[in-house]
């Protein structure tokens, strides 16, 4: 058996009373929008005022309509009116481009709608509206401030939306011209006007040295860092790309790694800012290192930090020659024993040391290395004691061991 529906107290009221009732509402409803903007003003002292094209003030208007909405819906009952969308959609949209949050707007709507029931209540109790009718009303005007704020919250989310796109389509602006090969600036230290204009657009700090990281997506739907307002940040390629101003300042490494949890990549070294793109080229060489599994993957690495793989590994075919020149000797050799002539070779180089020392580094006994030496000797002949002959050697040995062709 289904309980009997609950009886509202306001459809109890007499109709005629709830008419008259309405009738008077209506009547006060200008100068009570004129008090609730007073005492808006009075509240919130900074609040700007806003004109329509009659020289009214937009939020007078807003709430005369918006008390006039719902009185106007006394008379059929206490369901909800539906809210006029355009001026509180409006009233959130201001927000945004004042630069302030909602915080105040509904604070404002909360003052309005208090001041509002405390005439309406006045007007109640004149009428002999008995109480729970009352409280009905009261219920109902507070819904009705949700729907208000509910409008006003969307114009908010739109505008910000529009700006934020905006700023975005700016900030790429900016970078496009940063990471230009034929990105010039007035003189040394100083950005081009073009350059300093757009990063005035943006309200971006013009930095003097900046380092250019690319990013590893982990997925396509990836959260993007969290970087402020001074990193700018471009995710519309497929590596995204970020430009760091002053990467050498107190803190720039801790907030990047904070920033960036989750993602993989490259920085770049620091360099001025005429040359970001230079910064790019190295940061882009890491990461295709990376792919390959000749650097870490899975973090964000610093370039600085690499240098030794940046500089070996890239020339592939200088190195690949240089190498087959001059580790001829070994051709002879089995695969085994050339590697690790190859090994005590480097170790030698590396240590400048005698048996012992080479010995200590490879872990294996003293006479094996005098052993491997004295190959090695009769292998390079003189050239082992040439100066350019070693640095060579050197070379070729360390980027194998960077590709991870020697122990």
């Amino acid at each position: 058996m289904k309980a009997a529906p609950v009886r509202s107290a306001w459809q109890d009221v007499p109709p005629l009373r709830v008419r008259k009732f309405s009738e008077r509402a209506m009547a006060e409803v200008p100068v009570l929008a004129e008090d609730i903007l007073s005492a808006i003003r009075r509240e919130y002292p900074g609040l700007p005022l806003v004109l329509d094209d009659s020289g009214e003030p937009m939020a007078l208007i807003g709430i005369r309509r918006a008390l006039e909405h719902f009185v106007e819906h006394l008379a059929t009952g206490l369901e909800a009116p539906h809210v006029p969308p355009q001026v509180f959609q409006e009233f959130g949209r201001g927000e945004v481009l004042q630069g302030r949050s909602l915080d105040s707007l509904q604070a404002i709507y909360r003052l309005g709608i208090r001041l509002a029931w405390r005439r309406l209540a006045e007007i109640g109790t004149q009428m002999e509206i008995p109480p729970p009718a009352m409280y009905e009303l009261a219920e109902s005007g507070f819904q009705y401030l949700d729907g208000l704020v509910a409008e006003s919250v969307r114009g908010y989310a739109e505008a910000a939306a529009r700006q934020a796109g905006e700023r975005l389509r700016l900030q790429r602006r900016l970078l496009d011209l940063l990471l230009s090969e034929h990105h010039h600036h007035r003189s040394a230290g100083e950005p081009s006007d073009l350059l300093a204009d757009r990063a005035a657009r943006i309200g971006w700090r013009v930095p003097r040295t900046v380092a250019v990281a690319v990013l590893v997506r982990p997925a396509r739907s990836a959260v993007p860092p969290a970087v402020g307002d001074e990193v700018l940040l471009d995710m519309d390629c497929e590596q995204p790309r970020m430009v760091v101003p002053e990467p050498e300042a107190p803190g720039r490494t801790e907030l990047l790694r904070r920033a960036t949890t989750g993602w993989a990549g490259a920085v770049g070294p620091p360099v001025p800012l005429a040359d970001a793109v230079k910064s790019l080229r190295w940061a882009q060489t890491a990461v295709a290192l990376m792919e390959r599994g000749l650097l870490p993957g899975g973090e964000l690495l610093y370039c600085t930090e690499h240098t030794e793989a940046l500089v070996l590994l890239p020339p592939e075919e200088l190195i690949a020659g240089l190498t087959r020149h001059r580790l001829a000797p070994l051709a002879e050799c089995g695969p085994t024993h050339s590697r690790r002539l190859a090994e005590t070779l480097l170790a030698w180089l590396e240590t400048r040391g005698g048996a012992p020392e080479v010995a200590g580094r490879l872990g294996v006994h003293p006479q094996t290395v005098r052993y491997r030496l004295r190959q090695i000797r009769e292998l390079w002949g003189d050239d082992i004691d040439d100066p350019d002959s070693r640095f060579e050697l050197e070379l070729v040995l360390r980027s194998m061991r960077l590709r991870g062709e020697l122990g």
